[in-house]
């Protein structure tokens, strides 16, 4: 999740401009400036990063739920990407133009539940099980009794629910799994830091540039065009202020409301929810999930993580910012080779965001070491 930012210390760091030819797209050449020229924090569309979209129905017991996936490719196995915890599907987007232009491979980039644009009946139940449940359903959804190979890539939290799903066989097809920057020692550790970090963060953005310049300045994501396609999936507009109409009803609506109300307790309610519709005004944008809230759930995403990691009879790949991460176990797993390891250094908690080129190689290599994809172009 976001900030097992490692123990919060990774916000400090001084952000790092874009890796020359970081991800394919267009936008590339607009982000590497000469010095003194004004950095471009605009946000820029999907569009330019995935080829298409698509909200997937599925049936469950409370009735239907919709998830949003952001696609690539046409043939070669499904990389079905999962992202961390207060992030969305397009963390992935620079990551996907990258990976695409080295070897054939599909990429179906998911919003979990209470992310993104996904829209489920109940958002508040984030377990590990529930979340593992709704990536097989997914795929049954997508692809009916005969999915493709599916390789499973999660970062952090989606690293983590990558696990679950492929330990509790939810999608039959599985052939590779892969998690990024989550450990489980490390992981447990950093719960404890975790409220401080989140309370350190601004509550609300004036402007969804200002929102993309805090990522980046903050160093929550060190690579510019990164955070400009993938923070327009971490935030929102806050509720009723989409126009002036709007707003104006909503504090009309608050006023006769209160009028109903004590005498005493009245006036002072009045002018705190107009206070707040001030500064809704001032800072119209929000974070979309409320982390904090989570709490109980992140136990259950990380206990035990590591030893179902190693018990998942597929090829397994690790990709960590820092040797420094591994626990106890994944250390004895990784000598006895039960899975391949890379150290990508000089990254924060958002590898996947900050090198998408070292991570995309990194898994291209796999794909074709263990003939599960081409390559594309003569990527060796």
């Amino acid at each position: 999740m976001s900030a097992l930012e490692k123990s919060m210390h990774l916000g400090r760091l001084p952000p790092r401009p874009p890796l020359p030819g970081s991800g394919s797209s267009q936008s590339g050449a607009k982000m590497r400036m000469g010095p003194g020229r004004k950095r471009d924090f605009s946000p820029v569309p999907w569009s330019q990063y995935f080829e298409s979209m698509e909200d997937v129905e599925v049936e469950n017991e409370t009735g239907k739920d919709t998830f949003r996936v952001y696609k690539s490719g046409s043939e070669g196995p499904v990389l079905l990407l999962l992202h961390g915890g207060g992030h969305s599907a397009l963390s992935w987007a620079v990551f996907t133009a990258a990976i695409i232009s080295r070897v054939q491979c599909r990429i179906v980039a998911l919003d979990l539940r209470g992310h993104g644009e996904t829209k489920v009946k109940n958002s508040e139940d984030l377990s590990a099980e529930t979340m593992a449940k709704d990536v097989g359903n997914v795929v049954e959804a997508m692809y009916g009794d005969l999915p493709p190979p599916i390789m499973l890539i999660g970062h952090s939290m989606g690293g983590a629910i990558a696990v679950h799903t492929a330990s509790s066989n939810l999608v039959p097809s599985l052939l590779g799994l892969c998690m990024i920057d989550v450990v489980e020692g490390t992981a447990m550790d950093a719960l404890n830091s975790m409220q401080n970090f989140l309370r350190g963060r601004p509550k609300t953005f004036k402007s969804l540039e200002n929102a993309v310049e805090w990522s980046v300045k903050s160093g929550q994501i060190r690579n510019l065009e990164s955070a400009r396609v993938s923070m327009v999936g971490q935030v929102k507009q806050c509720e009723g202020i989409t126009s002036p109409e709007g707003s104006k009803s909503i504090v009309e609506g608050i006023i006769e409301e209160e009028e109903e109300d004590e005498e005493g307790s009245e006036s002072l309610n009045k002018r705190k929810k107009e206070d707040d519709m001030e500064t809704k005004k001032d800072h119209p944008y929000t974070w979309r999930i409320e982390l904090a809230k989570t709490e109980k759930y992140w136990d259950g995403w990380f206990r035990g993580l590591s030893n179902l990691f190693l018990s998942c009879p597929i090829p397994k790949l690790l990709l960590l910012a820092g040797v420094d991460r591994l626990d106890k176990d994944l250390t004895i797993g990784q000598m006895q080779g039960k899975f391949q390891m890379q150290v990508l250094p000089q990254c924060g908690h958002a590898v996947h965001e900050d090198a998408p080129d070292k991570v995309a190689e990194a898994v291209a290599t796999f794909l074709i070491r263990h003939r599960f994809a081409e390559p594309i172009g003569g990527f060796q």
